[in-house]
């Protein structure tokens, strides 16, 4: 089916136009006013409303396979089409890990079948797999990227072998990402707590998962990257300090070395944990509130580059174990546009930088091919936005499977009304239409 969405106030490339958008076959094949439509094309009246390139969130973990428990391919990613995201890169571990190039086109093979968001995974890595981690140089146009895990718990997923990292940065020709957190300043943080304390609380995460620990995993990761001049992409980060590592002075385009921040970095700080609790720990954690307040200092001024979710979803039972055990994660896929078109009411950052954090950016650090903008050619995925209609999360409009947010009673100023991925409307006015699937995302290097 093809659109012709009329009126509409056009959010890409740093400036606000008013005009029509014309959608052909899957993708924009035109940009003006007063569109002329020669062809048979589903008029769309979008005054009043904003139109901006979907969201492409760079790290998310579905869960599938093998904790289908948690969430799905699917599930998810029509939780992230309701919320404006169009493409999802998503994290290895899963079960079994990403972590033989089979392992990786089988979980391409379960997108491409269920997902109704765009796709591409990680490769991933641990302390004796670079052989597989190496061959996905092969694959360059069609892997976002190589996953390293240099502080974890999960499982063997931890590379903390320097030289297997040596090897990894200096091998790897696609960009890599790194969970950057120290394991040993993290155990001994936790010991040095459980002496003093019989029983740990939320609270005493962002202790055990501190500032120091994250910036010396960053601080070691870029000496790496130097070292071999590694694409590097630093996840989520969450402390002030770590900004001293990060650069403004350099176009985007040029950098070899990226930050992200994730949108409950920007939104919570450690005076929530007496309310939340469980409901927002998560790795690296939500910390003290000057955190926060440079974090968004940071990604105004352009030393953070992209805006992410980190969606972990994890079952109500899996959340509500006592602090030690309750896993460590947050849903946050279908909000993440919501909530930051929240701090464009409040005057915190502008639409037109939402936009270039959580599109443009995304797609100009992975070199993703034909996605990212609103530009004739490219794939129409799109997302109709009304900035003056209010809604409510609650149990009833929550899409994740897991079934639960940190959001509930949060009400957002804004409503995402239409998502278009390649050209289809997915969503609209809270229907979806299934009969499509996302594609593969391919990459321009």
């Amino acid at each position: 089916m093809n659109y012709i969405i009329k009126n509409t106030s056009i959010v890409n490339e740093g400036a606000v136009t008013n005009g029509d958008v014309l959608i052909k076959n899957g993708r924009i094949e035109k940009i003006a006013n007063n569109i002329d439509v020669k062809f048979a094309a589903t008029e769309i009246d979008a005054a009043g409303k904003y139109l901006l390139p979907g969201v492409i969130d760079d790290q998310v973990h579905f869960r599938e396979p093998g904790l289908t428990h948690k969430a799905t391919i699917y599930t998810e990613a029509k939780a992230a089409v309701a919320g404006g995201v169009t493409s999802f890169m998503e994290m290895p571990n899963t079960q079994p890990p990403a972590f033989t190039q089979e392992l990786l086109e089988d979980k391409y093979a379960i997108a491409s079948r269920t997902s109704m968001a765009n796709y591409s995974f990680f490769m991933g890595t641990s302390n004796d797999n670079i052989e597989e981690v190496l061959k996905t140089n092969n694959k360059k146009q069609d892997v976002c990227g190589v996953k390293i895990f240099m502080g974890s718990s999960t499982g063997n997923l931890l590379v903390d072998n320097a030289l297997v990292l040596d090897k990894i940065f200096g091998g790897t020709e696609l960009l890599i990402a790194t969970h950057c957190e120290d394991e040993q300043i993290i155990k001994a943080n936790l010991a040095r707590l459980k002496a003093i304390k019989a029983i740990l609380e939320p609270s005493d995460h962002p202790i055990i998962r501190n500032e120091e620990n994250c910036f010396e995993s960053s601080f070691k990761a870029i000496q790496f990257a130097k070292k071999h001049g590694s694409r590097l992409h630093i996840l989520h980060i969450s402390t002030e300090k770590e900004l001293q590592l990060f650069t403004n002075m350099i176009p985007l385009e040029d950098k070899r070395i990226t930050a992200e921040v994730c949108v409950h970095h920007l939104h919570f700080t450690s005076d929530d944990y007496a309310a939340l609790g469980n409901k927002i720990k998560c790795n690296p954690a939500i910390k003290a509130p000057n955190n926060r307040a440079a974090l968004w200092q940071a990604l105004l001024d352009d030393r953070l580059d992209v805006i992410a979710t980190d969606h972990a979803p994890h079952t109500w039972e899996e959340k509500n174990e006592p602090y030690e055990k309750a896993h460590a994660g947050l849903p946050l896929v279908q909000h993440s546009l919501s909530l930051m078109l929240h701090y464009v009411k409040e005057g915190k950052i502008s639409l037109e930088k939402v936009v270039e954090k959580m599109s443009h950016a995304v797609a100009k650090c992975f070199h993703v091919k034909e996605r990212g903008y609103i530009r004739e050619g490219y794939f129409a995925d799109l997302v109709l936005v009304d900035l003056d209609k209010s809604y409510t999360v609650s149990k009833e409009n929550i899409l994740y499977k897991c079934g639960w947010s940190p959001l509930e009673g949060f009400t957002f100023p804004s409503s995402i009304m239409n998502t278009f991925v390649n050209g289809h409307m997915v969503y609209g006015n809270n229907v979806f239409d299934e009969s499509h699937r996302g594609m593969r995302m391919k990459f321009e290097r």
